[in-house]
């Protein structure tokens, strides 16, 4: 058996000078091909931002929606399943996750319910955002939303509710996928070896409360150290292999015994079942 690698090189969209200049150390090795795993994210009704979301595009900066809206803009929209989805393997549609994602590297972290809504000057902030206001999304809209456009599968997107799920709506509307809870790996080592690509980590704050989620990018990721990879959507930063300081926003990130995803790990999720 031939072991095909595949490693793609993303548009970036919507980014800030600082992080158009971060060159990150990280990189995903994919097993299929970019167009037999996100062909339709890069032509296409599913490629279009401005179709992400329950409303049309031209409603989205309309002053009435202001107070009804707030910091978060327009809901995401809930996405059919790709073509095909149910022929698919587990591994594809774990590496798809990791790939749709990967397309919103170099957002920053905002208080938003889709990546793409970058409100007017004149729109209200959220008084507790300390990035930037700009295209964006934060943790848990990140996780729920890359789901969503990847496979139609659509998780709460609050990091509490997020957090908790036992089932998930989707593929498509009307139905729902279970969520199995993995029990948290007893030591470092053993999360390379337990958790699988596109599995929801959980992070608990320095108060013990579940407060951020990542990606986990397993067996697909490479990184100079060897290190597992994580992507995720931080106000926070981190140091990459090379010392560089890594940008907020949607990044990958290094997997360290050091940093709270590890220390403050709190329990794992998996929407996307084990081979058969």
């Amino acid at each position: 058996m031939i072991l095909r690698v595949f490693v793609f090189i993303f548009t970036l969209l919507g980014t800030t000078q600082a992080q158009n200049a971060y060159k990150s150390p990280y990189s995903v090795k994919f097993s299929f091909p970019e167009e037999e795993l996100i062909g339709d994210l890069l032509k296409g009704p599913r490629s279009d931002w401005k179709d992400h979301a329950t409303v049309p595009f031209r409603d989205w900066y309309n002053p009435s929606n202001q107070t009804r809206w707030g910091y978060w803009g327009p809901a995401m929209r809930h996405f059919n399943p790709p073509a095909g989805l149910a022929k698919k393997s587990p591994q594809w549609s774990r590496e798809r996750v990791i790939a749709t994602a990967m397309r919103f590297i170099g957002y920053s972290y905002q208080h938003h319910h889709v990546p793409d809504w970058e409100p007017p000057a004149d729109w209200p902030r959220d008084p507790e955002q300390k990035t930037p206001v700009g295209k964006g999304v934060d943790c848990s809209n990140f996780t729920g939303f890359v789901y969503n456009l990847a496979l139609g599968i659509l998780p709460s997107t609050g990091i509490k509710s997020q957090a908790e799920m036992t089932e998930a709506a989707g593929p498509g509307a009307g139905r729902s996928v279970p969520v199995r809870r993995v029990g948290l790996p007893k030591s470092y080592d053993d999360f390379s070896k337990e958790l699988l690509t596109g599995d929801l980590l959980f992070v608990k704050s320095n108060k013990g409360n579940v407060s951020h989620v990542v990606l986990w990018i397993g067996k697909i990721g490479d990184s100079p150290e060897g290190l597992p990879l994580i992507l995720d959507s931080t106000g926070s930063g981190a140091t990459d292999s090379n010392g560089e300081t890594i940008p907020d926003g949607v990044q990958l990130r290094p997997f360290k015994r050091t940093t709270w995803y590890f220390t403050q790990a709190s329990h794992v999720l998996r929407i996307i079942p084990e081979d058969s």
